[in-house]
């Protein structure tokens, strides 16, 4: 090779589509336009096989074909001349391409028609640089791995999840220029993330929801392996949806409790890399960018390294958190103190908040067959985390308690909850954000290791409302 194979990263980004030249058995040329070039390793690329065409045949029978990359940087030209060897339709390099398509189909809703059939595997026999005037390179990227030990360092220090999510998001605002990122749970279900915490977003998202197999996130989170795209696609499917005012109905058929999900409309580069302990999928960390191209394949393996060091901190607290509810029996805070008679809710909420109250009360429904919870006609959240807030109410409303503590919500069984800690944690954070964000008047607030208060600066008014 006159070029090293390496060196030519940048090229295989898709920024710039390849063009791809075979050759017919009667020496007819055909050319034809590639969508992405997939480097595997020093000697060798791969295609994807999605069509019967005109390309394919010819591959087929000649093995030979020359592919024109453009460097979308400096606007270099190579010519890579290649021996076809195979079709892999299963594997590490098919499942890699076949997620990354089906990502790029998802956002553009074109899965039915962007099938990855197979991907062909090319040995490179040579690489040339083609004459031209190149542009000067750009600056040096940031130091990737300087940012890396300084996260990997803070995320040792963290004691509990809010924290650890804290530290994430911080982090690479700080170190690596990322300002627009999320952190995304998976629900014990295994079909649907959840977003726990968002940064650089007019609204932070918070409970929104993506599936599994949908989209950049969900196809890396199905696919378990990371997912870059350095280009604008159309706008996000699952962002499409927007929130809608609760209409008074008796049925409550007419609800709406999707949460937009936060992502940048125009987002010119998006990367997507899974939280696996193992063989075992936490979640998915999610940043992106306006500017195409931000995110590299040296951004991507750092990334990956990061999100293995997250997903063994969140691990690793479950494990302890697990530990301390194993050895330690049920107790509850002394400030639990004797039940309020029940009709003194405005005495009650008094004592828990300590703050002086005034106005009308607090009215919240709740629908058991998702536990949705809406807020004087405002949607709050639904799943497990409405389950917890509707039980909190409950017995704030009927006993005055305000303290609780996490091990005694494992302990209810008519909330049916995983049997991961990190889970109820992650839900316990959500609440807590989705209260601050539509609720002021209720707060979650952590008094100590696994224990939290309810605060209540306004009576309640809690409505069962049937199916």
């Amino acid at each position: 090779m006159t070029v090293p194979l390496s060196a030519l990263r940048a090229c295989f980004e898709g920024a710039v589509p390849a063009t791809i030249a075979t050759c017919a058995a009667d020496g007819t040329p055909n050319v034809a336009k590639l969508s992405h070039v997939h480097f595997v390793d020093d000697r060798h690329v791969a295609l994807s096989y999605q069509f019967f065409n005109k390309t394919r045949e010819n591959l087929l029978d000649r093995r030979r074909a020359t592919v024109e990359v453009i460097d979308p940087s400096s606007a270099a030209l190579y010519h890579l001349h290649l021996e076809y060897l195979r079709t892999e339709t299963e594997g590490p390099l098919f499942e890699y391409m076949k997620a990354r398509l089906a990502a790029i189909a998802s956002h553009t809703g074109m899965s039915k028609v962007f099938r990855l059939l197979g991907a062909d595997l090319f040995r490179v026999l040579r690489v040339e640089a083609m004459p031209g005037d190149a542009l000067l390179q750009p600056s040096p990227p940031a130091d990737l791995l300087a940012g890396l030990r300084a996260c990997v360092v803070a995320l040792a220090r963290c004691t509990d999840l809010a924290q650890l999510l804290e530290v994430t998001l911080t982090g690479l605002a700080q170190h690596w220029d990322v300002h627009h990122a999320m952190l995304l749970m998976l629900d014990p279900d295994q079909r649907r993330l959840y977003t726990v915490a968002s940064r650089g977003y007019p609204e932070s998202g918070v409970g929104s929801e993506v599936r599994v197999g949908e989209g950049i996130v969900g196809v890396a989170a199905g696919a378990r392996t990371p997912i870059r795209i350095g280009y604008v696609v159309q706008e996000y499917r699952y962002s499409q949806a927007t929130r809608r005012h609760f209409a008074d109905s008796a049925d409550g058929g007419a609800l709406e409790t999707e949460i937009p999900f936060p992502g940048l409309a125009d987002a010119g580069s998006q990367l997507a890399v899974p939280l696996l302990n193992g063989d075992r999928l936490l979640g998915v960390l999610y940043v992106e960018s306006p500017v195409e191209e931000r995110f590299t394949y040296q951004d991507e393996d750092a990334f990956v390294v990061l999100a293995s060091h997250l997903a063994l901190s969140i691990d690793g607290l479950s494990r302890a958190a697990d530990l301390a509810f194993e050895l330690h029996p049920v107790c509850f805070p002394a400030s639990v103190g004797p039940h309020v008679p029940a009709t003194l809710p405005e005495a009650r909420s008094t004592a828990a908040s300590g703050v002086e109250t005034s106005g009308g009360p607090i009215q919240i429904r709740h629908f058991p067959h998702d536990h949705s919870l809406f807020v004087d006609n405002e949607y709050l959240i639904k799943g497990v985390a409405g389950a917890i807030c509707w039980k909190l109410l409950r017995e704030h409303a009927e006993s005055g308690r305000a303290d609780f503590t996490n091990r005694e919500l494992r302990l209810d069984t008519s909330l049916r909850l995983p049997e991961v800690t990190d889970n109820l944690d992650a839900r316990l954070i959500l609440l807590q954000r989705r209260l601050a964000e539509r609720c002021p008047l209720l707060a979650i607030e952590k008094t100590g290791r696994g224990r939290f208060r309810l605060i209540v600066s306004r009576p309640l008014q809690l409505v069962e409302v049937s199916a």
